[in-house]
């Protein structure tokens, strides 16, 4: 102890101050890099989250002492990566996250036997536009839903009974089609008794209007207008048209354009057709008459009703006059067609697609790209597919254009496909090579703090020290046995007599004198300790 007492004595305080603040440096740069590098990989477990989920899945973290970081202000919920899959499983057993509305778990918490009716009625309505809520956001490009529902009221001796109507408000990532407006109203009007499509209306977060609940043209023709089912259908054709071209000429080496025109007009006709060479007997009616007359002396008289003259023998009569009349009625059904139809709005009137597709290119013995038409057996063949995918009808008056030009951009370089081994083998996610970056760039600040930092400044800090510890011996013999240290010759002098000098103890020399010069009594204590070691 006493060796290191005087060693930490000859160090002074200013290299000790110095020394120490180096080390605790030191101390607190490896433990930052030691609790960044074995800190777990955080990953997103929830986004867009309600207020009330939000604080009802951060008390649950802290209870089970698990770590998360809370983002865009509390909407983003972000948890260790490894953990994410079971978290989210105990939380949905929880019935986590709710999405900002309640489901039929409201029947759970509550006393059904003290609730009144009133009470009752408004849960069963805020459930069922929880549970509607929760099916439309299962739909990929909806991000939340809201739900309202106007259910009217059972009368008992109401003769009129109202319709049932919706009100949603969607959130979206990107765009709905037609379709997916339409199979979200047929949704909601399935899961609701009395509420039919057409009387719901969708509106997004902008404002638009998607699905108008107000019936008539609009809603026959899905809840979208004119201009937004003409782009719908336009794309989807192009995107087609798009995919059969790409398979011959190369992906991006085609552009189509599709153009289609719609009639608006609702139009009702009835006609009515009579066919006189068919005929039908409907009806046979059949009439006889047969009439006879006599003389006068068959008649009917007093005398003759008398009982004497019943008794006697009636002289025979002779006819006079005698009559036969035969009708015959047939009523026939001739044949009748009537017709009545009815052409809706939003009808393909006429069709139009471009195709545009560029050329080959083939490489020539020098290493130049040429460019190659394409021959119009080719071009022909690729029309009648673009015929075929769009259901071209000529009659309509469609058109399909196909063209074989040049593009303006630089023509596709062909070159063997590259697959790099590591990729191949490792196959590393986006956040793996994150990860592998910031360890790199902390390894190589480390070994820039190392040495552009703490290595000069210990290097400067025990120079002097060790200078001191084993500073070069002079020659003593050079002065006698009993001479005394004021005696020994002086270094220019030493130099002087030599024959041959070193230029290391020369160079050593002139340390001792430049030390012994600033540090007197340093320089006597050492010299005390030779004294005393002969």
């Amino acid at each position: 102890m006493r060796g290191v007492i005087e060693l930490l004595t000859r160090f002074g305080p200013a290299r000790l101050a110095a020394m120490g603040a180096v080390t605790l440096a030191l101390i607190g740069f490896f433990a930052f890099v030691i609790l960044r590098v074995s800190q777990p990989v955080m990953g997103v477990l929830f986004t867009d989250l309600a207020g009330s989920d939000t604080g009802s899945i951060i008390r649950d973290l802290e209870q089970r002492g698990i770590r998360y970081e809370a983002r865009d202000d509390g909407h983003t919920i972000l948890v260790p990566k490894s953990d994410i899959a079971k978290i989210r499983m105990e939380l949905a057993g929880k019935g986590l996250p709710s999405g900002g509305g309640v489901g039929y778990e409201i029947f759970d918490k509550g006393d059904a036997f003290s609730s009144t009716s009133f009470v009752q009625n408004i849960n069963h309505l805020r459930a069922l536009e929880g549970e509607l809520s929760r099916t439309i956001r299962t739909i990929g490009r909806v991000q939340s839903a809201r739900v309202h529902l106007a259910l009217p009221e059972r009368r008992l001796f109401a003769r009129d009974k109202e319709a049932a109507r919706a009100s949603i408000v969607l959130k979206l990532r990107g765009e709905l089609t037609g379709e997916q407006v339409q199979a979200i109203r047929h949704l909601v009007a399935s899961a609701v008794e009395g509420l039919t499509p057409d009387n719901i209306s969708i509106v997004d977060e902008r404002g638009r209007l998607l699905a108008n609940g107000a019936g008539g043209s609009e809603a026959a023709l899905g809840g979208v207008n004119a201009d937004e089912k003409r782009a719908g259908l336009e794309r989807r054709l192009r995107s087609q048209v798009e995919e059969i071209v790409a398979g011959i000429v190369g992906v991006g080496r085609s552009r189509v354009q599709v153009a289609a025109e719609f009639d608006l007009a609702r139009i009702e006709s009835r006609s009515e057709t009579f066919d006189p060479e068919s005929r039908v007997v409907r009806s046979t009616q059949t009439r006889g008459e047969n009439s006879t007359s006599t003389s006068s002396e068959g008649q009917v008289t007093v005398g003759n009703e008398l009982p004497a003259a019943r008794d006697a023998q009636p002289a025979p009569q002779q006819p006079k006059d005698q009559a036969s009349k035969n009708e015959e009625t047939i009523n026939y059904e001739i044949s009748r067609t009537t017709r009545t139809e009815i052409q809706q709005a939003g009808r393909l009137k006429r069709l139009s697609v471009a195709v545009l597709v560029d050329g080959a290119y083939q490489r020539n013995p020098n290493g130049e790209t040429s460019y190659q038409p394409r021959s119009k057996e080719e071009l022909d063949r690729i029309a009648a597919l673009v015929r075929t995918a769009v259901g071209f009808d000529a009659s309509r008056g469609d058109q399909v254009e196909v063209v074989n030009l040049p593009f303006a951009e630089a023509p596709p370089v062909v070159e063997p496909e590259k697959v790099p081994l590591l990729a191949s083998l490792l196959s590393p996610t986006k956040d793996d090579v994150l990860h592998w970056a910031e360890i790199g760039i902390i390894a190589l600040l480390v070994a820039v703090v190392l040495l552009l930092v703490v290595r000069p400044m210990v290097k400067q800090i025990l120079a002097p020290a060790a200078a001191l510890l084993a500073p070069p011996q002079p020659d003593l013999a050079l002065a006698g046995e009993g001479a005394s240290i004021a005696a020994l010759p002086s270094p220019e002098a030493s130099l002087a007599k030599a024959p041959a000098v070193n230029l290391q103890d020369v160079e050593h020399v002139m340390r001792a004198n430049a030390l012994a010069q600033d540090n007197p009594k340093q320089a006597a204590a050492v010299l005390r300790g030779w004294m005393a070691q002969g």
